[in-house]
C-alpha cells in the first residue's frame, strides 16, 4: 500500500528545544532557532543537520528547515529521529499537519510533543516522499533564491548610503569644504523639514474592502503579510493611509526595527495606528529609508520610547531627529543608483509570495494523496 493511517510519534521523535541566555552566547556562524526562526548565531550546535524545527510556544504552525547543525531554543520543538524517512518530506508533512492542529487548537498558547506523537497522519512510502519532496523543494529553491538575491540588494543600497552620506565618501569628496565636521552645503535638520509624519487617516466612514498590516506582521525590511477585513470589521487601529513611497515604522518596541518601505501598494492598503507612516516631502525614500534605519536612529528612538511592559515613541519623537541632509544634485544621484533596487526588490518579493501561495495550495493536495505523484 502506497499510503498508511499512523502516529505522528511513529514516523519521527520531537523533542523540546534547549536554554541558551544572550549571556552564554558567543559569536560564531551556528544558527539559533526558536519558534519563529533563525533569531542568532552561536560558535557551538546542540543538534545535527538536516534540522526540522517548529513552535512549542509562541509561534506555532511555523516549520524550518536547516542544513546545517543548529542550536533549537527551548520554544521550539526539534526533530531527533526521523525514523528512516526523508528529512525534508517530514519538513513538509509536519507543516501540513500543525495546520489543522492550529485551527483546530487556536485557543491554546502552545503544544505538547507527546499530544503531537499521538496525532494521526496519512503516510507514504519513501519512493513517494522523494517525489513530493522533489516537487515542492522547487518552489523553495526559488523562494531562497528570490531571498539571496534582495538580500543583496539591501545590502548593496545600505552599503552605498554608509559610503556617501556616513563615510562622506561620496563623488567629488576629495574637493569638498568641511565645516564643523559636515561637508558644506550640507546640514543637518530635522526629519519633519523632510517628510510628514502620519499625514492621513481613512475616515471612520469609510464603506468597502481593506488589505491591513498590523504591527506583528512587519520584520525589519519587509510586510510578512496582508489581512483583508470589510473595514465595518477591521480592527479599530486599521486607520493610517499609506502610500507608495511612504516608510513604516512601529511606533512600539522600536528595538525589534519592525520598518518597511511601501512600494507600489494596492489602493485600499492601510497600516495599524502603531506605525509612524513617514512621507518624504522633500528628499527620495530611497535616501530616507536609509537615513531612518541606522543604528543611531534606531538607538535614538530606544532612548525616547517610554513604558515598561511595550515600550513605545510618539510622533513627535520622528518628526525631531536629526538628519544629515546633503545637496539636492548628490541626493538625486544617489537615488539614481539606489531606487532601482527597490523597485527590483519589489518585484522579487512579488514573485516569492506567488511562488508561496502555489506551494501552499499544492502541498495538502499532495500530502492527502489527492494530486498522484
Amino acid at each position: 500500500m502506497s499510503w498508511r493511517t499512523t502516529r505522528l510519534g511513529d514516523v519521527l521523535t520531537l523533542q523540546r528545544g534547549h536554554d541558551l541566555p544572550d549571556s552564554k552566547r558567543k559569536d560564531g556562524d551556528i544558527p539559533i532557532v526558536s519558534s519563529s526562526g533563525i533569531t542568532g548565531y552561536h560558535n557551538e550546535p546542540k543538534a545535527q543537520a538536516p534540522g526540522v524545527v517548529t513552535g512549542r510556544c509562541g509561534t506555532i504552525g511555523e516549520v524550518f528547515f536547516l542544513e546545517e547543525d543548529y542550536w533549537p531554543l527551548n520554544t521550539a520543538l526539534y526533530v531527533t529521529d526521523f525514523k528512516g524517512n526523508h528529512p525534508r518530506f517530514i519538513a513538509y508533512m509536519l507543516r501540513n499537519t500543525l495546520r489543522h492542529y492550529q485551527s483546530d487548537k487556536a485557543a491554546v498558547p502552545g503544544v505538547n510533543r507527546n499530544v503531537l506523537h499521538e496525532i494521526s497522519v496519512l503516510f507514504p512510502t519513501f519512493s513517494i516522499q522523494e517525489r513530493i519532496v522533489y516537487i515542492l523543494s522547487a518552489y523553495d529553491d526559488l523562494i531562497a533564491n528570490n531571498r539571496r538575491r534582495i538580500q543583496l540588494l539591501e545590502d548593496a543600497a545600505r552599503l552605498l548610503y554608509r559610503e556617501w552620506f556616513v563615510r562622506l565618501r561620496f563623488p567629488g569628496h576629495e574637493h569638498a569644504k568641511i565645516r564643523d565636521g559636515v561637508p558644506e552645503g550640507w546640514e543637518k535638520v530635522q526629519l519633519a523639514k523632510l517628510a510628514e509624519v502620519n499625514r492621513a487617516s481613512i475616515g471612520q466612514h469609510f464603506q468597502g474592502e481593506i488589505e491591513y498590516i498590523d504591527i506583528s506582521a512587519v520584520s525589519p525590511g519587509h510586510i510578512e503579510q496582508t489581512t483583508t477585513y470589510e473595514f465595518s470589521a477591521a480592527p479599530s487601529r486599521a486607520r493610517r493611509v499609506v502610500q507608495h513611497g511612504d516608510i513604516i515604522w512601529s511606533c512600539v518596541r522600536p528595538n525589534r526595527r519592525s520598518h518597511a518601505v511601501i512600494w507600489h501598494p494596492q489602493e485600499n492598503l492601510i497600516a495599524s495606528t502603531g506605525f509612524a507612516v513617514i512621507t518624504p516631502t522633500t528628499v527620495p525614500t530611497s535616501f530616507l529609508y536609509q537615513a531612518v534605519t541606522t543604528d543611531d536612529f534606531v538607538g535614538r528612538l530606544v532612548a525616547n520610547a517610554r513604558g515598561v511592559a511595550y515600550p513605545a515613541v510618539t510622533a513627535p519623537v520622528f518628526e525631531s531627529a536629526q538628519i544629515l541632509a546633503p545637496p539636492g544634485a548628490l541626493l538625486a544621484q544617489y537615488n539614481e543608483q539606489s531606487e532601482p533596487m527597490l523597485e527590483q526588490i519589489s518585484i522579487l518579493r512579488q514573485q516569492t509570495q506567488r511562488l508561496a501561495r502555489a506551494r501552499d495550495l499544492l502541498l495538502p493536495k499532495l500530502m492527502s494523496g489527492e494530486v498522484a505523484v
